[in-house]
């Protein structure tokens, strides 16, 4: 037992660059070992993985594209095996296939929805089995303001994560018994490679005036992993800088 939590490892899922990469560190400075997923850019992955052995902290790379069902369980094994079980599992693997309703074909749909979501919820699956039996565990899943607010464009995308919210709070209501907590939280615009070409078209109607970091919206995540978050769980956190409000 270290800080009132059980010894285990945290896994952030896309954890190679970008707010992915910022709560692998953040995660790593809260003590946790952390396993840093990625589907193909190893060397991002690595370069995170350095930067927290760097500063003291533990980590590993892990490929796995949990897009693809039977990847999930070797992913786990992997973990548990190097860093011991998942304590904290942090869904942020994402994806974007932009395109007008009426356009969007099948494989644009399906590869946003089999990513975003339903990577999420097998992930989650998977990780429960260690978290209900040792009655410690967080989850967090990353969604987006798109779930919540209209964004032309992004059908699929704003679909993923309107479902990953539902998913977020129907799992958190099955296992609080088990002090188990399940949140989301739901950036807006945030500087990643995923939000290029986004900038000038929401800017201006941000209050804040600005975009986000990527380290602004892992600090929510390492709270609502924390053991101070205990009562927090089925919430949505907005990290959008006013945008929603």
């Amino acid at each position: 037992m270290s800080n009132g939590r059980p010894e285990g490892s945290a896994l952030v899922t896309g954890a190679s660059r970008g707010i992915g990469a910022a709560i692998a560190k953040e995660l790593a400075r809260d003590g946790w070992p952390v396993a840093v997923n990625y589907r193909q850019d190893r060397e991002g992955a690595e370069r995170v993985v350095k930067a927290i052995e760097d500063a003291g902290g533990r980590a590993i790379a892990v490929q796995a594209d949990v897009a693809e069902a039977d990847q999930v369980d070797g992913l786990f094994g992997r973990v548990e095996e190097e860093l011991g079980p998942v304590l904290v599992l942090v869904n942020n693997a994402g994806v974007r296939a932009d395109n007008l309703s009426s356009q969007l074909d099948d494989d644009e749909w399906q590869r946003v929805i089999d990513t975003n979501l339903s990577a999420a919820f097998r992930t989650t699956r998977r990780a429960l089995k260690r978290m209900i039996r040792l009655r410690y565990g967080r989850i967090v899943n990353v969604a987006s303001i798109v779930g919540q607010r209209a964004n032309p464009g992004q059908a699929n995308y704003a679909a993923s994560k309107a479902g990953l919210v539902a998913l977020t709070k129907t799992v958190a209501a099955e296992v609080a018994r088990r002090d188990v907590t399940v949140n989301a939280v739901a950036p807006g615009l945030v500087q990643t490679e995923m939000t290029e070409g986004l900038e000038e078209k929401w800017l201006e109607a941000v209050p804040a005036r600005r975009a986000g970091t990527p380290e602004e919206v892992a600090a929510c995540v390492r709270f609502l992993t924390s053991p101070e978050a205990a009562y927090v769980t089925g919430t949505c956190l907005t990290v959008d800088g006013g945008l929603s409000a």
